[in-house]
């Protein structure tokens, strides 16, 4: 996994300790917190409430000479969208603010990160000249710019109805890896292309069949042949950052892949058969505008206010309903530094600003019993928790409500009468009783969002 850093202050994290702004040791202990979750050093002290955001970003503008910008008071050229792509904007915290001759202004979160800088130089072909920018700011702000120009929906939508078949790479002699690489990015756009969320790869007679899964059907499309079934599990699971060299016990990984401007995530799941391996991707879409999501304002606020007071925040919906991206949508929305946001995952599909996202990882004992029993001595507001099984698990999270913390809870039902049916459940009693709020997904475009006193006498 790539580390996260913030360059500029990783160069000058003890001029802040000579500037008496952070104490030595608590430098020394941020550093340390930020390698082992793979976070920079800036956010960990932040997020510690040993120094605000706005303290960080005024020593830096001092230090460094480089002018700060409050892009929440700022109308930038939307022209210069066109020099950076939306993925570099976000894997480098940049922002194009206004282009005067060939020199481009530009919003940064780490000014000193030379590579970034460099890139973007390359890729807009002009000369940059950096201020420096909040963060979190920066991240909101290109969701919202780049969003508002080339929205999720428009560029998805460039690729709708666009003929496009996978097997056309099959008629290549070229077996080289990158070929093999080829054939993936090309299974994966054809079910974006879609609209398919679910790929399954399964052993047949002819060799490694490819289908897609839909709420209604299975739908055959093709098969790898045998001669490139071995060198297609390998270049997958690397891709996956998984271990090519097994395969008898299951693994999890997931794969970053860009279509036009918009960054996809596959999370890629194998499991051992008497066949050979099963592989199964889904596919996740980059969170999205919480209001675009649920567009009345009674519901909207309905579900935020919700998130102010303990309680349990349920999102149900049927499976491809899209409760994920709901749920990715609203921590996106609510995240800030003064609030502890914690995730338990079994893989995370996007890294979202100023939220402690966890991934489970059964391969070194940290399940979901683990999980629970500690994550409560790191002191969260609010956790989603991904997915639960058993009334153990149930119980525990529910009664956290009882501390005071949200807890954010997704749930499968594939229609209103089917959740009451599921929640008629003795077992369900404790849980029932903290709902605060419960959003139904019927489709991506009708959501309904229950306050306490509505969902409860519903499901009573």
């Amino acid at each position: 996994m790539q580390a996260v850093t913030n360059k500029t202050l990783e160069k000058l994290k003890y001029d802040l300790v000579r500037e008496g702004l952070v104490p030595f040791d608590t430098v020394n202990q941020a550093t340390q917190i930020a390698q082992s979750q793979n976070t920079n050093i800036g956010q960990v002290l932040i997020n510690s409430g040993v120094i605000t955001e706005d303290a960080i970003l005024k020593f830096l503008e001092e230090k460094l000479h480089i002018p700060f910008v409050n892009l929440n008071d700022y109308s930038l050229d939307k022209d210069t969208l066109k020099y950076i792509s939306y993925n570099d904007a976000k894997k480098y915290k940049i922002l194009p603010l206004f282009k005067i001759e060939n020199v481009l202004t530009v919003a940064m979160a780490d000014p000193m990160d030379l590579f970034a800088i460099d890139k973007i130089v390359e890729t807009a072909e002009c000369s940059i000249e950096a201020v420096i920018a909040s963060e979190k700011v920066v991240l909101e702000k290109i969701d919202e710019y780049y969003n508002e120009n080339s929205g999720t929906d428009k560029i998805l939508s460039t690729f709708e109805n666009v003929d496009h078949d996978w097997r056309e790479e099959l008629h290549s002699d070229d077996l080289s890896d990158a070929h093999i690489h080829k054939i993936i990015s090309s299974i994966l756009r054809q079910a974006v292309v879609e609209n398919v969320h679910e790929i399954i790869f399964r052993l047949e007679n002819e060799g490694f069949e490819v289908t897609f899964k839909t709420l209604n059907e299975v739908l055959n499309k093709g098969t790898i042949p045998t001669v490139l079934m071995e060198s297609f599990i390998a270049k997958l699971k690397n891709l996956a950052q998984l271990d090519s060299t097994v395969s008898e016990v299951p693994q999890l990984g997931k794969i970053n892949f860009a279509m036009g401007d918009l960054t996809l995530v596959a999370s890629v799941s194998t499991f051992p058969t008497i066949m050979g391996e099963r592989i199964y991707i889904k596919l996740y879409k980059p969170p999205t505008s919480l209001r675009a999501l649920v567009n009345s304002a009674n519901n909207y606020n309905l579900l935020i206010n919700s998130l102010k007071e303990p309680g349990v925040l349920f999102i149900c919906g049927s499976q491809l309903s899209g409760k994920t991206h709901l749920i990715y949508s609203l921590l996106n929305e609510i995240s800030s530094p003064d609030k502890n946001i914690m995730t338990i995952e079994s893989i995370t599909k996007y890294k979202l600003p100023n939220v402690n996202q966890c991934e489970l990882n059964e391969n070194v004992g940290f399940n979901m019993e683990k999980a629970s029993r500690f994550i409560e001595f790191q002191s969260p507001d609010i956790i989603y928790l991904e997915g639960m099984k058993n009334k153990e698990t149930f119980d525990y999270f529910s009664e956290l409500v009882f501390n005071d913390k949200v807890i954010i809870m997704e749930f499968l039902a594939n229609n209103m009468e089917d959740l009451r049916n599921k929640m008629a459940y003795s077992d369900f009693e404790t849980l029932k009783s903290l709902i605060s709020c419960l959003v139904f997904i019927h489709s991506q475009d009708s959501i309904e969002v229950f306050d306490k006193e509505t969902a409860q006498k519903y499901l009573a």
